[in-house]
């Protein structure tokens, strides 16, 4: 039972933070450093910074996410806040947000219309 409650706790919080982070990229922003710490702040968490997600390849990123224990949705929340910042930004995650969904479409086994629909305009969006 205090392992539920625990696993509880830990998709709660994750569920914050994504809805953090989700929160931060779709305010119109300049980018500049200010900006980018307010992620970093949030990232760090999945220990990542914005650095390191420019860097990281795709498997290893799809490790990490696993590594927190996240389930489909909250992947495709992240894969979201991917696609989301690199609009209008330096970093262009959208590679990134593709292998996460195509992760999620295929090893979930179950097929989503809205993840084909999200890699198709992601794909579109190159």
């Amino acid at each position: 039972m205090l392992n539920k409650g625990v696993r509880d706790e830990k998709k709660v919080k994750i569920d914050n933070m994504l809805s953090t982070l989700l929160s931060l990229v779709f305010v119109p922003k300049f980018w500049n450093i200010e900006d980018t710490s307010l992620i970093d702040n949030q990232l760090t968490d999945f220990d990542l910074t914005t650095a390191i997600l420019d860097q990281i390849e795709e498997k290893d990123l799809i490790s990490l996410l696993d590594k927190h224990n996240m389930d489909w949705a909250q992947k495709e929340q992240f894969a979201d806040f991917l696609v989301a910042f690199s609009k209008e930004n330096p970093f262009d995650l959208t590679e990134k947000a593709i292998a996460v969904y195509e992760h999620i479409q295929s090893e979930s086994k179950t097929f989503s219309f809205e993840i084909f629909s999200k890699i198709a305009l992601a794909k579109a969006n190159l």
